[in-house]
């Protein structure tokens, strides 16, 4: 995608934009910070965030709609930031919405380990199993109209299987957490609207609590156990291996808290299924990166880095395979 200007953003939003940065963060998305000012002259800060290549690849979720379900889930009570203005062909910017930007820490690595973070962790993972438990609660209907990808965990394993066999390369080890988890899938039809990258890292988080949850561009209809999971894998936790939870907390706390919060009963099972699910699908998201950067459809450091992590996956699958959990 070409980038913004100011002028575009000002037309855009019908007001003076006096600032736009571009910030770091998902290799998916290009994020800029906007200092807007509103038109009884009160500044107005935004955040403008663009699919990085211009459009969302085929079978995703298109980034107007991923701007109606946030803002149904800002409406829902939830805690995220309310979209502003939806991109239209028009406005030369490829896919993309702008939404409120809201104070707080998106760096997983600060937040984690920052001692000013600390009261925001005590109370992190009680409120996580609230937001999910809210968000897993709501009805599918609130979604009609949305073309949210939907099917069964089963066809969900076998869209992950043959998206990794497109790439030509063979992981003996994922192979063998292909077969395990084929062993084990439930073909469970999809019950409940699910994030799909639920995690540090895409959380925004002030000294004492969340403030928001982020990057909704993986949401789906399936198993709200796949949340539950994937906040647990280990890419999540930054280092801080001992805290299963996001870097922050541990697997039965978020579990009670969930169904204290009316997310329904837990599945200990289902979750740690859905944990190496996760765990392997990361793994299959790095070598999708790393194509990216190798066959030149998008240069950039930053996935090539993260397609040279695929041996750190292959470790955490061969530990969990052995011993269960990481």
């Amino acid at each position: 995608m070409a980038t913004p200007t100011l002028d575009q953003v000002s037309a855009l939003l019908g007001v003076a934009v006096i600032r736009l940065e571009q910030l770091s963060g998902g290799a998916s998305s290009a994020t800029f910070a906007v200092d807007a000012v509103a038109g009884d002259g009160a500044p107005w800060p935004l955040i403008l965030q663009c699919a990085a290549t211009g459009s969302v690849p085929e079978g995703g979720l298109p980034r107007a709609d991923q701007a109606r379900l946030q803002q149904i889930a800002f409406e829902a009570g939830l805690p995220v930031a309310e979209v502003v203005r939806v991109l239209a062909p028009a406005d030369g910017l490829g896919e993309g919405y702008v939404m409120a930007r809201l104070p707080g820490e998106a760096l997983a690595p600060k937040w984690l380990k920052s001692p000013d973070y600390a009261p925001a962790r005590a109370g992190l993972t009680q409120q996580c199993a609230a937001v999910l438990a809210r968000l897993h609660q709501m009805p599918l209907a609130a979604t009609a109209g949305l073309k949210l990808p939907t099917g069964s965990t089963a066809q969900a394993l076998d869209r992950m299987f043959a998206n990794y066999r497109r790439f030509g390369v063979n992981s003996p080890v994922f192979d063998l957490a292909f077969a395990w988890a084929r062993e084990r899938v439930e073909d469970r039809q999809a019950t409940n609207i699910v994030h799909g990258d639920f995690r540090s890292g895409n959380f925004l988080v002030a000294p004492d609590r969340l403030v928001a949850v982020l990057d909704w561009e993986l949401a789906h209809l399936g198993d709200g156990h796949e949340d539950l999971g994937w906040l647990c894998c280990n890419a999540w936790r930054f280092g801080l291996w001992d805290k299963p939870v996001g870097g922050f907390g541990e697997r039965e706390a978020l579990y009670t808290a969930y169904e204290a919060a009316g997310g329904g009963a837990v599945d200990r099972d289902r979750a740690a299924f859905w944990e190496l699910f996760g765990t392997l699908k990361w793994g299959i998201a790095c070598l999708q990166l790393g194509d990216d950067h190798v066959s030149g459809r998008l240069r950039n450091v930053e996935r090539a880095a993260i397609g040279r992590r695929v041996s750190e996956v292959e470790l955490d699958l061969m530990h969990m395979l052995k011993f269960g959990s990481l």
